[in-house]
């Protein structure tokens, strides 16, 4: 049987990247690691992705949850990092 974790590692994105879709999403990592992979290969999809994870930093920050907020940030760092085609612009 396939674990979660090895659902997870068979994307191309972090865990910490799949779990942030995730919490977006309000579903687990495994159905949020089927999503990415879809939004990976989908025209604008890395951009999806990285608004989503805009979108939970700035809802952390409203809740005061400072310190999820910069966890969050350090993973939008690292997914535009490794994903340069999920820079904001026009799609």
């Amino acid at each position: 049987m396939i674990t979660p974790e090895e659902i997870v590692g068979m994307t191309d994105l972090t865990p910490e990247e799949v779990d942030a879709i995730a919490e977006h999403e309000h579903t687990t990592g495994v159905l949020a690691a089927g999503m990415v992979e879809y939004l990976m290969h989908k025209h604008g999809g890395p951009q999806a992705i990285n608004r989503m994870i805009c979108e939970d930093i700035r809802a952390a920050l409203h809740r005061d949850d400072v310190a999820h907020a910069r966890a969050l940030y350090a993973t939008l760092r690292h997914f535009i990092a490794t994903n340069p085609e999920a820079a904001q612009g026009p799609e």
